[in-house]
C-alpha cells in the first residue's frame, strides 16, 4: 500500500451511500466506488500489476477510469493515464513514458483488456518513485506546437495535498483525467466527500443541462468554454441556480468576457486557478469576481518574479521531464514562462514569454488585444499572433471565427474602429483573418500557432 492512499480510500467509508460519481445519468455511491476499487484490485493482481510498473490506463473518464486509477495508485504503480488519441500519438506517448501494461476501457467505460509491450522501463525518475515505494504519475503537455513533454510526479506527494473533509459539492467533471486538472478535480471532490458529474459532451448545452438536472455547484473549466457558454445563450435556457463556484485556468481570461459572466451570473463566485502539471494546482485569491488579479500560493508552495516573469517553487513539484530538460533553478523554482505585472501581494498574468509579439520594440501581449476583440458583437473566437513584417519586424495578426456570416469590409471597419478606440496603435491588427475553424485544443484552451 503506498503512504496516502488508504486514507483516501478509508474516508469513503464513512461517506456510505452519497453520490461519489453521475456517469451517464447513473448514480454510483461511495460504497459501490469502493467495490469498484476491490474488483480492479483483483483484476491488476490476476494479472500480475505490480508495485512500480508503468502502466497506461486508456479511456474516457468514468467511474471504471476512477476505479483503476485509484486501484492503480493503491498498487504502487506508476500511472500514465490517457484519452482516446489518433494512433500516432498514442505510439508516442506509449513510446516516451516507456509504457510496460496497457490497460484499456471499453467505450462506456467497461470491457477491461490489459496487454504486456514488452518494454522494460528503466528511468532515473521511475528509480526514485521504486526506491520510496510511491505511486507515480506521468502527464503530457498538450503539446499543440511540438512534441509533448511527459512530467512524472509522485502520486504520495499529489494526494498530499488534500485535507479532512471541510465542503463537499457537486462538482462538474470538464477536464479528462489525462490533464492535471482533471485528476485535481476528481481527487479534490472525492476526498471531500462531494460528487463527480460527468457529460456526454463538453458543448455549452450539454454542461448548462447537467448542471441543472443533477444539481451542479461547482463548475471548473477555461476562459474558451465559458466565453462559448455566452455567446450559445445556453446559460438562459437552463436553470442554472445551483451554480455557486466557477473556477478558470489553463489560459488568461479576457476581462470583458469576465465581467460579463460576472453580471450575467451575480449569484456565482468566480475564482481563478493556477497550475502546470509540473507544479500542480496552487492556492489562489481572486481580488474580486471581475478581476483578473490573483493572489498565489499558501502551504506548500512560494514563487519569486524574475524579470517580469513567474517561477514557482512547488512541494508536489514533478521530479522531472522524461523527454527534455526541466528548467528548476539551484533553488528549486520553475520557470513558467509565464509574463507578469505585480501589484503588491497580487499578480495578473499576462501570458508565455514566447507569445508576445514586438511590434517595433514595444511589446504586445495576445491576450489583450483578444479581449479587446472579443467586445465586438458576432466574434465567437480570436487569436492573435505576430506576422513578419519588413517595417516594424512584426504586426499583429488577429484570427477570428464568427458567429454568423457578415460581409468582410464592414467586419474589418468595425474592427478597426473597435481597437483603434481600445487600444494604442501598434497593437491594433494589421491584419484580419476570417476562419471557421475551431482555435481551440480538445482541452478547451486557445490554440496558438507560429506565424
Amino acid at each position: 500500500m503506498t503512504g496516502s492512499s488508504p486514507t483516501l480510500l478509508d474516508r469513503f467509508e464513512s461517506f456510505g451511500d452519497a453520490d461519489a460519481i453521475v456517469f451517464n445519468g447513473m448514480h454510483h455511491s461511495y460504497r459501490q466506488l469502493l467495490d469498484l476499487v476491490a474488483d480492479w484490485q483483483d483484476f491488476l493482481e490476476r494479472h500480475d500489476v505490480r508495485t512500480g510498473q508503468v502502466v497506461a490506463l486508456e479511456g474516457v473518464s468514468s467511474p471504471e477510469a476512477c476505479g483503476g486509477l485509484l486501484a492503480l495508485i493503491e498498487r504502487g504503480a506508476i500511472i500514465v493515464p490517457l484519452a482516446p488519441l489518433p494512433a500516432a500519438k498514442r505510439a508516442e506517448f506509449h513510446e516516451v513514458a516507456q509504457v510496460e501494461c496497457i490497460i484499456t476501457l471499453g467505450v462506456a467505460g467497461g470491457d477491461r483488456h490489459c496487454e504486456r509491450t514488452g518494454r522494460s522501463a528503466e528511468h532515473d525518475h521511475y528509480d526514485r518513485l521504486r526506491t520510496a515505494g510511491h505511486a507515480g504519475l506521468v502527464l503530457f503537455s498538450s503539446g499543440t506546437t511540438g512534441r509533448s513533454k511527459a512530467s512524472v510526479l509522485d502520486f504520495t506527494k499529489v494526494l498530499g495535498r488534500y485535507g479532512a473533509p471541510t465542503r463537499p459539492s457537486r462538482t462538474l467533471a470538464f477536464l479528462n483525467l489525462d490533464h492535471i486538472g482533471g485528476i485535481n478535480t476528481l481527487l479534490h471532490t472525492l476526498s471531500q466527500g462531494g460528487a463527480i458529474v460527468t457529460v456526454p459532451e463538453r458543448t455549452p448545452n450539454s454542461v448548462a443541462a447537467a448542471i441543472e438536472e443533477h444539481a451542479v455547484q461547482v463548475l471548473p473549466t477555461t476562459p474558451t468554454f465559458l466565453n462559448m457558454l455566452l455567446i450559445s445563450g445556453a446559460y438562459e435556457r437552463y436553470d442554472l441556480n445551483s451554480l455557486k463556484l466557477i473556477t478558470y485556468g489553463t489560459e488568461p481570461m479576457p476581462l470583458g468576457t469576465l465581467q460579463r459572466l460576472a453580471t450575467t451570473m451575480p449569484n456565482v463566485r468566480f475564482k481563478q486557478t493556477y497550475g502546470l502539471s509540473e507544479l500542480g494546482i496552487l492556492p489562489t485569491k481572486s481580488k474580486g469576481d471581475d478581476t483578473l488579479w490573483v493572489r498565489l500560493g499558501g502551504a506548500g508552495f512560494d514563487y519569486r518574479i524574475i524579470d517580469g516573469i513567474l517561477w514557482i517553487r512547488s512541494e508536489m513539484a514533478m521530479l522531472g521531464y522524461l523527454n527534455a530538460p526541466a528548467p528548476f533553478d539551484t533553488d528549486g523554482y520553475f520557470n513558467t514562462q509565464d509574463a507578469v505585472e505585480v501589484d503588491g501581494d497580487y499578480v495578473r498574468i499576462l501570458g508565455r514569454k514566447s507569445e508576445i509579439i514586438n511590434v517595433a520594440g514595444e511589446k504586445v501581449y495576445p491576450s489583450e488585444v483578444e479581449g479587446v476583440l472579443l467586445e465586438l458583437d458576432n466574434i465567437a473566437e480570436a487569436t492573435v499572433s505576430g506576422r513578419p513584417s519588413h517595417v516594424t519586424g512584426m504586426v499583429v495578426k488577429a484570427t477570428v471565427k464568427l458567429v454568423k456570416p457578415e460581409e468582410r469590409r464592414l467586419l474589418l471597419r468595425r474592427i478597426r474602429e473597435h481597437c483603434g478606440g481600445r487600444l494604442e496603435p501598434f497593437k491594433v491588427p494589421a491584419v484580419v483573418e476570417i476562419s471557421d475553424a475551431d482555435q481551440h485544443s480538445d482541452r478547451f484552451k486557445k490554440i496558438r500557432n507560429p506565424a
